[in-house]
């Protein structure tokens, strides 16, 4: 491990012993995750004590699925499922990767964050609850907001807040589990809180995921703040090793465009 990656894991112990969190969250999706970068933040997570979350490419992204089946990964996400057909996909493609020993330890969850799958919510949790389903849903805010053309700024409103509500309520009748995400920060304190009243089983930063308990804390803004300084870190660590992969051919290019100039030269003549 590099200093960076000893002071990210050390970031997220804190965040584990003192702040309640529970995940470190990669994306093949939005982020377009490398393989190189997973496997880094799995160690960084297993040094820590935290699972690892991991949203797939699509619904029916089984290469994503075996990627997290062959590496251990703790939460898989299937991101933009409004229908409680594509949400049937993804429960296929699930049980067609894991079987039911592998599933039992894991969780399989949907990202229900546009408000087409808000209109649809009854018959998509009907569908993910069945036998063999899958084990919750995740409100995505941003992605929510942006759907019905909203500011993102609103992702914190009340207006949301009570969409997420009525989720919450749905989710919890079906014996389910709800995580809520997207711009999560300190100023989402009080959203999440009211959520948490009626179900609230975890909630998330883009790299950072907490107990849902946990927004109840007193000093959770704090623990808010180091999932931010952990996300910097991790970018600035992502930057330097890609920097060095561009640089290390840097002079071996130089040489060859100097001889190939030279070489050129003289084939006119």
């Amino acid at each position: 491990m590099n200093l960076l990656e000893k002071q990210m894991t050390g970031i997220l112990k804190s965040c584990h012993e003192k702040y309640g969190a529970v995940s470190v969250k990669a994306e093949f999706e939005a982020e377009g995750t490398r393989m190189d970068e997973l496997l880094r933040l799995i160690e960084i997570a297993r040094k820590a004590d935290l699972e690892v979350t991991v949203k797939i490419g699509g619904c029916e992204a089984v290469r994503d699925l075996l990627e997290a089946k062959q590496i251990g990964v703790q939460y898989i996400v299937a991101p933009m499922v409004e229908t409680s057909y594509a949400a049937s996909k993804f429960t296929a493609a699930k049980n067609s990767v894991f079987n039911e020993d592998e599933s039992s330890e894991m969780e399989f969850l949907i990202n229900l964050e546009t408000a087409t799958a808000f209109e649809n919510r009854l018959q998509i949790i009907e569908e993910i609850s069945g036998d063999k389903g899958l084990d919750g849903v995740v409100f995505g805010r941003v992605d929510y907001v942006g759907s019905k053309r909203f500011e993102r700024s609103e992702v914190d409103s009340n207006n949301v807040r009570d969409d997420v509500i009525i989720i919450a309520a749905a989710v919890k009748k079906a014996n389910m589990k709800l995580v809520v995400g997207g711009g999560v920060s300190s100023n989402s304190i009080g959203f999440l809180r009211e959520v948490e009243k009626t179900h609230l089983s975890r909630f998330e930063t883009r790299k950072v995921v907490f107990r849902g308990d946990a927004i109840n804390e007193t000093d959770i803004e704090s623990g808010l703040l180091q999932a931010v300084h952990f996300e910097l870190l991790w970018l600035l660590n992502k930057r330097e090793y890609y920097g060095k992969i561009v640089a290390e051919d840097n002079a071996r290019i130089e040489m060859l465009e100097k001889r190939w100039k030279i070489l050129e030269s003289q084939s006119k003549k």
